[in-house]
């Protein structure tokens, strides 16, 4: 059952500018946009600010969608990686932002741990479904 505590949808302007903390409880910068996958219709990672002071000089990492867990009475989203992790990864400034392909995004889904969700398989999903979506590789 849906409550008001646990949405099942929001918009995108309600989650830019949330706060991303570790299990720590570190701050990790904020949500600063969300890229679409378009051809797919669905978030394909979340861009999170992190790093700087006042706002200068912050450097810009996507996160993959599914690392991210929601805390909806904090505004916030839950990111389980220590800040070193985050330090070391690799990011891109505020005016220089990547041309996202499919093989950038599935390194950046492998460094957080995750398997792209272009590689997942569905239930019910057909052979002929999944070597359509390998294709698109």
């Amino acid at each position: 059952m849906v409550s008001r505590e646990n949405p099942q949808f929001l918009s995108a302007s309600t989650i830019k500018g949330d706060k991303v903390v570790n299990r720590a409880g570190e701050d990790l910068g904020k949500i600063e946009e969300l890229m679409i996958d378009l051809e797919d219709g669905r978030v394909a990672y979340a861009v999170l600010s992190f790093g700087g002071f006042l706002g200068m000089g912050n450097k810009l990492f996507a996160i993959p969608w599914g690392a991210l867990s929601l805390r909806p009475h904090e505004h916030s989203f839950l990111l389980n990686v220590d800040k070193e992790v985050l330090e070391k990864a690799e990011g891109f400034d505020k005016d220089n932002w990547p041309t996202t392909n499919r093989g950038w995004l599935g390194s950046m889904y492998n460094y957080y741990g995750h398997k792209p969700y272009w590689q997942v398989e569905l239930p019910g999903q057909t052979e002929t479904q999944r070597e359509k979506m390998e294709r698109k590789l």
